[in-house]
This record gives structure tokens, sequence and C-alpha cells, in this order.
């Protein structure tokens, strides 16, 4: 494993076909780690940047980048959120670590909840933010969303558009992979189904949901998902889109105190 400074380690695991990237911050903190999941055509550190000092300062972080997103390459194999969430476990296996509370936000969202169903002993607390639990595109998002209608607020700006495009171009080992990526990851979180009641009711451990009141995901379906998981809490952010949701001035100091025990 190469290590930036003594805080911070990055490491490509190879896990499942692919080279996945990671990064461990704040090694040498006491207690459950916490992993990091980005947006969809995000990285790990344009998602996260602005939580990373006040998380790291009392928890070991570990940030993964998905297949087809930041250091990942996309390569060959089809790509899925249980894909993504077999990876996810496959790397834990390797750091050799047994349970871990999980922030998954958007796309990381879906990876992290599907990880809690598919082996919920290995999480510990749940925080999904600006994700959907369960129906198709059309009952989850506003038709906007699903129709890509580039003018709504919903929708990123240029210059979120502009910052999605840099980052995927400065981290990529193919920058050329971009609109690739965008092809296959777009309709794999879009025509995402979800989980059953019953697959919902294994989500035993705590759960924080936290969306915008300008999101992608419908208010009324951020509702419906608080009252199907057994332990959920919701926050809904005031003026606040799908992009600007891991917003540290309101996030920040709930998922602080969500994720202490």
């Amino acid at each position: 494993m190469d290590e930036g400074n003594d805080m911070t380690q990055a490491a490509h695991a190879s896990v499942n076909g692919i080279d996945l990237y990671y990064e461990i911050l704040g090694a040498d903190r006491p207690g459950p780690p916490l992993v990091m999941l980005h947006g969809g055509m995000l990285t790990f550190h344009l998602s996260f940047d602005a939580l990373l000092p006040a998380l790291t300062a009392e928890r070991k972080v570990i940030g993964i980048e998905l297949q087809g997103h930041g250091h990942t390459a996309l390569g060959d194999r089809p790509f899925s959120i249980r894909q993504c969430a077999e990876d996810v476990i496959a790397l834990l296996d390797q750091l050799g670590i047994d349970q871990a509370d999980f922030l998954g936000y958007s796309l990381g969202g879906l990876v992290s909840a599907d990880v809690a169903v598919v082996a919920p002993d290995r999480v510990g607390r749940l925080v999904v933010a600006a994700s959907h639990f369960r129906a198709t595109r059309s009952e989850a998002y506003y038709p906007e969303i699903t129709e890509l209608d580039l003018d709504s607020p919903r929708m990123p700006t240029e210059e979120e558009s502009a910052a999605m495009v840099g980052a995927y171009e400065e981290a990529a080992p193919s920058t050329e992979d971009f609109f690739r990526s965008v092809g296959q990851v777009q309709p794999a979180v879009h025509d995402f189904e979800g989980w059953t009641d019953d697959e919902l009711a294994r989500l035993t451990m705590p759960v924080l949901i936290i969306v915008g009141d300008t999101d992608f995901v419908r208010l009324e379906h951020a509702v419906e998902m608080k009252q199907l998981v057994p332990d959920a809490q919701l926050a809904i952010l005031p003026g606040t889109t799908h992009m600007r949701v891991i917003r540290p001035d309101l996030v920040l100091p709930m998922v602080t105190a969500f994720l202490r025990r």
C-alpha cells in the first residue's frame, strides 16, 4: 500500500476482476471505520471534501471509488448496484474489517443500502443521502429527472457538470471513458427498483435518510422509506438540490451526532 503521509493511505485492491481504488484517512483513529461512497459520476473527494476534515478528526474513513469512477477504471465488466456492493464487501474482507458504518450519497447511497441488505452484519450505522430505496424511477423521482429536463432547477448546473468532468479527467485511468461510464451508470441507477419489504426489514441497524427539498427523489418517497425501515430517521434539507445535499452546515452536525454511539 502506498502512503501519501502517515494519516492518508491510497491503493488499488484487486476485487471481482477490477482494480478498486480506495483511500484510508485517519488510519490511527479508534473505533469502527466509516466507509464513504460517492455520487454517480463523482469522485470520493468531489463528493465529500467539505466533510472530511471534521470526520477524519475522530474517525478512520475509507473512501472508495466505484467501478467507472475516479481512479477506478470502467473496464469491460457490466455495471450494476449489486456488483458494486459485492466489490465493497470484498474490499472490507481484504482489509480485515468485520463491520463499518456507511455514508453513501446518491449512487453511493444505493450501494451502501445494498451492502446492508446483502450483509447486514457488516453495517453498524447507515447514512443514505439523496437516494431512493424502492419502486421504479417514475415513482421515486420527479418527472423532470426521468425526462432529463436540463432546464429543471433540480438538475446539475453547468458549473456542477463541468466539475464532474474535470474531476473525472484528473483521476481516471482513461479520460475518454467518461461518457461511456455515464451510459452504463445512469440507467443502472435510474432503473434500479430497490428492495422488497422483506429486504428493507433487514435494515435493522440505525439508518439516517437525507434528501434535499429540491432533490431528484420525491419527498413522499423519502417519507415512505422512513416508515418502512425499522429504525430510520429522516432529514429534509431546506433550499437544497440533489447536487448540494452534502452541505457541511447542515449535514455535518447531524451525521456526526448520528454516527456517535
